[in-house]
């Protein structure tokens, strides 16, 4: 197991997956999106999100002018797919919970995508942990309070980074400022890959 450094909470095991098992969980993914490819939400005031996004397992999370929600199927009807088991045995790995994911969000980051400052709290079970995935050039991640506002710290997620969201991080604000492009060679044309393992019932 990587080193673990702990931050307000978070718990971040930086490069805990390594090279060979990040390819093989791209190669993974490529699969998963050619079933349920990336689509382009839009927040329920009609405000267009600078990623794109898919998922795998029983529940995708989903925004449209209807809210935020879990769905069973993809917006344009399909089943998602079962999450890879590469992605699976990370959970396993780190989470220290006795449930499995019902759902890998797939987040798609362009150079000039991010990610406002957020809660994740959609799901039923908050006793379970947000185990995040990141793939690609590096984001700036910023770690914020149960409530909104206060201070907050950022540090750079690499390729291959690992953080844990539970305990007293499990609803607080987080998010991605900024992606440093180029500084990845996982993806042939550059970007970053965000996974999140969620409990969903």
């Amino acid at each position: 197991m990587a080193k673990k450094i702990s931050t307000k909470g978070f718990e971040i095991y930086p490069g805990l997956l390594d090279r060979s098992t990040q390819e093989s969980m791209v190669t993974d993914l490529r699969k998963c999106l050619q079933q349920a490819p990336l689509f382009a939400p839009v927040t329920p005031s009609g405000k267009p999100m600078s990623v794109r996004m898919s998922a795998a397992g029983q529940f995708g999370w989903v925004t449209d002018r209807k809210g935020y929600r879990y769905e069973p199927q993809h917006p344009e009807g399909m089943n998602w797919p079962r999450i890879p088991e590469t992605v699976l045995s990370v959970w396993q790995a780190v989470s220290n919970c006795p449930r499995q994911p019902e759902c890998c969000l797939i987040n798609w980051y362009d150079d000039s995508a991010k990610m406002g400052m957020h809660q994740d709290k959609d799901e039923a079970d908050f006793s379970c942990p947000v185990v995040s995935i990141s793939l690609g050039d590096e984001g700036l991640f910023r770690m914020g309070n149960p409530e909104r506002g206060g201070k907050t710290e950022s540090l750079w997620l690499r390729s291959g980074d690992v953080v844990v969201m539970g305990g007293t991080a499990r609803l607080a604000y987080h998010g991605i400022d900024r992606i440093r492009t180029g500084s990845g060679t996982l993806l042939p044309k550059g970007g970053r890959i965000n996974l999140t393992l969620r409990v969903v019932t």
